[in-house]
């Protein structure tokens, strides 16, 4: 069996826990009052669990395979593809997640869109930093002054 097969039949073991998950444990503990809302907290994830076991099992039949094209993936020549960059951008992802908190929403999401870039090949340090700043604040105003969820926009240590 080829590997995207192998991996379908995987997430399809994952989505089948998760829907039975989201059909049946998340639903028993509803407070009676919900019980008659028309959208209950498991609704997202029972359209996810059905959607993730149709996509599963479509790739387990063969039904999204047409023609091999040139640019599908051959798992056989993995070192052709650029590996590094997709696992240096892993764990710039975790790195950021992990400076979140401690260093402030500002300059840990512009450091992550500026080396983000970096390791996908932009060398126009100037715009780089421009657009990281300006994609930066907007988010921050907005989630902080317009949704008001409270994103704390600088260090501890200068006081956020």
């Amino acid at each position: 069996m080829a590997l995207d097969r192998w991996i379908a039949l995987v997430l399809l073991g994952v989505c089948l826990a998760y829907g039975y998950a989201a059909w049946f444990a998340m639903d028993a503990n509803l407070a009676p009052f919900m019980r008659r809302a028309p959208i209950w907290p498991s609704t997202f994830p029972k359209v996810l669990s059905i959607l993730g076991i149709l996509a599963s099992v479509i790739i387990l039949l063969g039904l999204e395979k047409g023609e091999a094209k040139i640019g599908d993936i051959d798992y056989r020549r993995l070192g052709d593809y650029h590996i590094g960059q997709a696992l240096l951008l892993l764990g710039l992802m975790v790195a950021y997640a992990l400076c979140l908190r401690p260093m402030g929403f500002l300059f840990s999401t512009i450091a992550f869109l500026m080396l983000g870039s970096a390791i996908l090949g932009e060398r126009r340090w100037i715009i780089m930093a421009v657009v990281a700043a300006i994609a930066t604040f907007v988010v921050w105003y907005l989630v902080q002054q317009v949704l008001g969820i409270y994103l704390r926009p600088v260090p501890w240590f200068i006081g956020g």
